[in-house]
């Protein structure tokens, strides 16, 4: 009866819209008071816990980094540099889309900031060059979708916390599948525009957007160094990323001036209000969770009914591609990573290529009605049609379900760095 009642309430708060916040605070309440000892104070004590955790500092820095330089111009030479070095390239327009939106990806570490960044400048440009707007809308949405696997990304500094995995090491296994999803869209990106007019090469503009660029290329280069040479953890290549930002943007570039960080700052916070308190209230549940022993309950029943590895793998896709239609991504690795862990575990994938795994499969929510973000936030961005954004992406999907099989099934292409 305490089980229908409880699965009724928050039935009746998704109804209701409510935040999930606040449904994953009563659920964590809930479980403490009525299936646990009673006490409510455990919840403000694991709260506590949750926010006395340095990496988490990571997340925050990261977003913030990634909101200065697309207020900045860290953003618009980045893309300058990829539309001159690929003008002689037939469809070379698209494929400095993809790969703008790999690099921006690589510093800021959020689909919705590089889908923004690179969408606001790349897309009127590929529409007055001849490319149909189904290409410029499906490969800006699919190719924004790069900001949540190339490292540093917040999503996986998410599952490193919910599932005690290295983020370093988290980070190294993205570059594999970035590097495979980004060839994939500009192979495809090429064979599709292949008779669009091609534009000329010129060295001296190449050498002279180089120089003004040149800061904003080093970016990735000293974040990522940092995390993977042990010189940075991710909290503080994070930090350092913000210093960066901040010293190019004002003192270098002289694009943005202390009000206008001041407002970055601002806006940064008021979105971070929700993510974190989400984040604290999940960690809680999972506390309960592993008190109560109920992962250990979840393997040996998969265990009792999972023949082999492909076949966990297999439902796992399953269930992730429907969860990531309905659900953001935030909150699928907040309530699933910590169950999932521990049935790979017991089928023996390593947690590292896994968290991988989850995230590129959560990925395609991205793009998938009702709830794809980036199809969301392009409806905004480009003032289109909703329904005629999700048409343009089907073909980057299927692409990215191809590069999830592979991803999947050649843990070698994640693990290859560690």
């Amino acid at each position: 009866m305490m089980t229908f009642l409880f699965i009724a309430l928050i039935v009746i708060g998704l109804l209701l819209r409510q935040r999930i916040v606040v449904i994953l605070g009563f659920v964590a309440g809930w479980c403490y008071v009525v299936w646990g000892d009673g006490e409510l104070s455990y919840v403000v004590m694991d709260l506590w816990a949750a926010a006395d955790q340095e990496v988490l500092l990571s997340i925050p820095l990261f977003i913030l980094a990634g909101n200065i330089m697309s207020q900045g111009s860290i953003a618009e030479r980045l893309i300058t540099m990829m539309r001159v070095a690929t003008a002689p390239v037939p469809g070379g327009l698209a494929i400095a889309t993809i790969l703008s939106c790999a690099f921006f990806a690589a510093i800021s570490g959020s689909s919705t900031v590089t889908l923004i960044a690179v969408g606001s400048i790349m897309y009127p440009a590929l529409l007055k060059a001849g490319y149909s707007k189904k290409f410029a809308l499906g490969s800006l949405c699919a190719a924004g979708t790069l900001g949540i696997i190339v490292p540093p990304s917040i999503p996986l500094i998410l599952y490193g916390v919910m599932t005690q995995t290295s983020i370093a090491d988290l980070f190294k296994a993205g570059i594999g599948p970035a590097v495979l999803l980004t060839v994939m869209m500009g192979i495809y990106a090429l064979v599709r525009n292949r008779k669009v007019e091609r534009g000329q090469f010129h060295i001296s503009e190449m050498i002279m957007v180089t120089k003004k660029g040149v800061f904003a290329l080093f970016m990735p280069v000293l974040i990522l160094g940092g995390i993977y040479s042990g010189l940075f953890t991710a909290t503080e290549s994070a930090a350092v990323a913000v210093f960066y930002a901040v010293i190019i943007e004002i003192f270098v570039h002289k694009e943005m001036n202390f009000d206008d960080l001041q407002k970055v700052i601002i806006e940064t916070a008021t979105m971070l209000g929700s993510l974190i308190p989400l984040l604290m209230m999940a960690l809680s549940i999972n506390t309960f969770l592993a008190y109560e022993h109920v992962p250990h309950a979840l393997v040996e029943i998969i265990q009792a009914n999972v023949t082999s590895q492909t076949s966990f793998l297999l439902m796992t896709l399953v269930g992730l591609l429907v969860v990531g239609c309905f659900v953001d991504i935030g909150s699928a690795i907040l309530i699933l990573a910590p169950l999932l862990a521990p049935l790979a575990l017991a089928q023996g994938v390593d947690l590292t290529h896994f968290g991988v795994v989850m995230i590129v499969n959560l990925e395609l929510g991205y793009l998938t009605p009702p709830l794809g973000l980036n199809l969301i936030v392009a409806m905004g961005v480009f003032k289109e049609d909703f329904w005629l954004i999700a048409k343009s992406v089907l073909p980057f999907l299927l692409l990215m379900f191809i590069g999830l099989l592979i991803v999947t099934f050649w843990p070698s292409l994640s693990l290859f760095l560690l």
